[in-house]
């Protein structure tokens, strides 16, 4: 039977406890391992809720290393830093099994000199000190020679570790070379979906009427949370797909979305109309949450459904003039077949096909019964095509310029119509597109128009 040392499994705990990140925390207990001398000066350094602090000081902890954690961006000025500095340090030493400290002398602290002495008043005799600088680089009122004091202070006090926590650092922002830095990246999707689906909120609501014992058909408590975690993953992969890769920043602001859309997802669940494991028929009721932007909006006071609609019907007629019109074309550009563009877009079919109350001559009913075309999913077009069916539904002549093409353009950055075809030029004739808004959102342009969108879609 092999040993395992103890700092393996050390490691292991870390690693259960904060997923994702082993190489993290295998170069911090490398570089802070107390049986060997560590670097003057460590940088950790990454985006918000990528875990650098909680992850430091949890290390620092388990390696028993006596440390002090001062949060910069709670000190007002240089000198606040300073004095609080000095106060975190020796109440880390008076609470480490070192012994007590005699604090006379330590209240004032002016500057980064008498900073330096007073530490090595505290430190001197001592075993290795970690001073942990939480977010130095949003200090206020912080010179440009400030970290790169710090480093200094590193070097002149020999047990003394400096570590610094910032969130991008800028090139030999320290003036000095060979510094360690331990780099926290962004979750991506699979990291994101992992740390996630690690807590899953439960279907059910608590109550102590709930009986945890299979009763009547009644799940069992087990089976409950087998189910929780069973539906819990697949929501959080459907989340991200549709919402929180654009909108959610980081893990947390990711888990915020999911726990937000979670209690409206398994509602039909609660009310017995679906089961814990029809997944995709849940996504299929609730495909409304996944399509709205309306739970990314923090608001203090919860919106109806009128003040939604009301909003959606503004965001609709916000676009330009002609950009509906754009719209419009995209649309039935996707959805009408292109062998009967002269049926419906050449001047003399519309002003036959006509009434005079408005309205469109009838057709001849069909014997087969055909599903409509706005039900089936949207078909790609080229650019050339887009052009046509635009001039021939604006109600008077309008010459193609380069702000027509900027408009189109616009519409692809905004993700309302996507270009289909890669490579060559992105407004290229030949290219093909599809539109990317659904019948509800025309309709609601062709409304604000006066344009009658319904007469113009082939059945």
């Amino acid at each position: 039977m092999s040993l395992v040392l103890p700092d393996e499994l050390l490691l292991t705990a870390l690693n259960a406890q904060y997923p994702c990140r082993e190489l993290q925390i295998q170069q911090l207990a490398s570089l802070l391992c107390p049986s060997f001398s560590s670097p003057s000066i460590l940088v950790a350094y990454g985006l918000e809720a990528t875990g650098k602090s909680c992850i430091v000081g949890r290390v620092l902890e388990s390696l028993g290393i006596t440390h002090a954690i001062v949060k910069s961006r709670e000190c007002i000025t240089a000198r606040h830093l300073f004095e609080r500095i000095i106060a975190s340090c020796a109440d880390a030493i008076r609470y480490s099994s070192e012994g007590t400290i005699n604090r006379d002398g330590f209240d004032k602290c002016e500057n980064i000199s008498v900073l330096t002495v007073q530490l090595q008043q505290l430190l001197n005799g001592r075993q290795k000190f970690v001073l942990l600088l939480d977010g130095i680089d949003r200090q206020r009122e912080a010179s440009l020679t400030l970290l790169p004091a710090f480093a200094r202070v590193g070097e002149i006090i020999p047990n003394l570790t400096v570590l610094i926590i910032l969130t991008a650092p800028r090139p030999r922002f320290l003036h000095t070379t060979g510094v360690p830095h331990i780099h926290f990246p962004p979750y991506n999707r699979a990291q994101s979906l992992a740390i996630v689906a690690r807590s899953p909120p439960p279907i059910f609501p608590s109550s102590p009427s709930r009986p945890s014992s299979s009763v009547g058909g009644t799940p069992t408590s087990a089976a409950t949370d087998e189910d929780s975690v069973w539906l819990w993953s697949r929501f959080v992969g459907a989340v991200w797909d549709s919402l929180a890769k654009g909108a959610a920043r980081d893990v947390v602001s990711f888990r915020e979305l999911c726990e937000r859309l979670w209690e409206p997802f398994v509602q039909p669940i609660i009310d017995g109309q679906y089961g814990t494991r029809d997944f995709s028929r849940l996504m299929v009721k609730n495909r409304v949450l996944f399509q709205s932007e309306g739970p990314l909006v923090q608001s203090v006071v919860p919106r109806t459904t009128q003040e939604e609609k009301k909003t959606s019907i503004e965001n609709t007629h916000s676009l330009p003039y002609y950009t509906k019109y754009l719209i419009l074309a995209a649309y039935l550009a996707s959805y009408n077949p292109g062998r009967q563009d002269p049926t419906f877009f050449t001047k003399a079919s519309i002003q036959r096909r006509r009434k005079k109350g408005g309205g469109t001559a009838l057709s001849r009913p069909s014997k087969h019964r055909k599903i409509e075309r706005k039900l089936l999913g949207p078909q790609a077009f080229v650019l050339e095509r887009l052009l046509a069916i635009f001039h021939a539904i604006v109600p008077h002549s309008v010459v193609s310029t380069a702000d027509l093409m900027t408009q189109i353009a616009t519409l692809a950055s905004v993700r309302l119509l996507v270009r289909t075809s890669a490579g060559g030029d992105v407004l290229e004739a030949q290219g093909k597109w599809r539109v990317n808004v659904g019948w509800d959102y025309v309709k609601g342009v062709a409304r604000g128009l006066g344009f009658d969108v319904e007469s113009y879609l082939a059945e």
